[in-house]
């Protein structure tokens, strides 16, 4: 390893053997017992179905290789199974590897699961010292940093309980501050952090964040996409058990959120009501419109049932969270005909969202009364920077939305 390296991973694999069953097997029970002696059938032969089982070797870890260098605040992304619990189990020396090599140079503590090293019938303060010794901390460092560890955590009136009481929240305050105050050379932590209430939250980060600024390398893996960005420096992205490092944790977010992108999705085919969806059909071609113009979403619609029925029309951003929801309102004179081909224009009339790939879902609906069907991922489309009022483009960085506002200025 160079001299500023502390973990080196040099092509990791992990492989495990998977069974495969062709008919599941089925126990037996007392009462096929005698219901077979009932039947005159002998109660010793066997009502096991004959079966064939297959292994076959599943990577969940495959050439990966990557350097980490000292003080680094790394975050790992990726879909569930990527690997990355498996990799943090690796690097923390509780599983082995298949093959490759890991390197690693200093004391690490790492926080993989709620309550790891934790024995139920043991209260707070032995869990406190037994988990400390098990991380590596000697005693008398253990009672040095006591009252420490139990402030951060926030248990001081159930210092003396047994854990097996503990809520899922208190064991993983408990947990972490242990790790955290250990004052390891590497934190490694997975998103159990996830566990604990906002509050708590904040003080985790912001005490991983001192852990950084010490000089200290922190491994962080969460889906928490605007935390990683906010506390890392770099990012690895697994995918398919292989690994993708990147110096900045941005372009490691984009490929991940990219990783989700598909094709527009097209209506379900034969769909009862809807034809077709086009969207921006401006001079940049259709999926494209420009910030701050108009955006047009036109829904071609079948020749509907006598029945009346309403459109909503939700917008998402890359992360998948809601930021606009519209509705046809047959009492704002939005009547759709029935029993007539209808194309539907939305607009809007100045695309106030910051630049970017966004998603529309669409959701049939008998007006205030229910859901007849639903689009997800119905289309996608992509906003593309422009300057407002001869001034810089607008950019996801200033904020996700840009709202029509003016200036005033009132004299005195």
């Amino acid at each position: 390893m160079s001299s500023g390296t502390v973990i080196s991973v040099e092509n990791l694999g992990k492989t495990y053997r998977v069974s495969h069953q062709a008919e599941r097997q089925r126990y037996v029970a007392l009462r096929d017992v005698l219901a077979d002696r009932i039947k005159g059938f002998s109660p010793f032969r066997s009502r096991r179905t004959a079966s064939r089982s297959s292994t076959e070797d599943f990577w969940a870890l495959k050439d990966v290789s990557f350097e980490v260098r000292q003080g680094e605040v790394v975050g790992i992304i990726g879909r569930n199974g990527a690997g990355k619990s498996t990799l943090l189990k690796i690097l923390s020396r509780i599983t082995e590897p298949s093959k490759g090599r890991v390197r690693i140079k200093g004391r690490v503590a790492s926080l993989l699961e709620v309550g790891t090293g934790f024995h139920p019938e043991l209260t707070g303060r032995e869990n406190t010292f037994l988990n400390g010794a098990i991380l590596g901390m000697s005693r008398a460092e253990i009672k040095r940093k006591f009252d420490e560890i139990v402030s951060f955590a926030e248990v001081e009136r159930f210092l003396d309980t047994a854990v097996k009481h503990y809520s899922s929240g208190m064991y993983v305050r408990l947990a972490f501050a242990v790790a955290a105050h250990l004052e390891p050379e590497i934190l490694i932590v997975d998103e159990v952090l996830a566990v604990g209430d906002a509050d708590f939250q904040r003080k985790c980060l912001g005490k991983m964040q001192d852990v950084a600024n010490k000089g200290r390398t922190v491994l962080f893996v969460s889906h928490q996409l605007g935390v990683l960005k906010a506390l890392c420096s770099s990012g690895i992205l697994l995918k398919g058990g292989k690994s993708h490092y990147y110096q900045r944790i941005e372009p490691t977010i984009q490929e991940y959120l990219d990783s989700f992108q598909e094709a527009p999705k097209a209506p379900v085919r034969n769909n009862p009501f809807i034809e077709s969806i086009e969207i921006g059909l401006n001079r940049k071609g259709p999926g494209h419109v420009f910030f701050g113009e108009a955006l047009d979403i036109v829904i071609a619609l079948r020749k509907l049932t006598p029945a009346q029925i309403g459109i909503n029309l939700s917008i998402r951003n890359q992360s998948g969270r809601l930021l606009a929801l519209f509705s046809t309102n047959p009492h704002d004179g939005v009547r759709i005909p029935v029993q007539r081909e209808v194309r539907l224009i939305f607009t809007m009339e100045f695309c106030c969202f910051s630049p970017g790939k966004y998603f529309v879902d669409i959701a049939v609906t008998e007006p205030a009364v229910r859901i007849i069907e639903e689009l997800p991922n119905a289309a996608t489309f992509e906003i593309l920077p422009k300057c407002i009022g001869g001034h810089w483009p607008y950019e996801a960085r200033f904020g996700d939305v840009f709202p029509q506002h003016s200036w005033h200025v009132a004299v005195c």
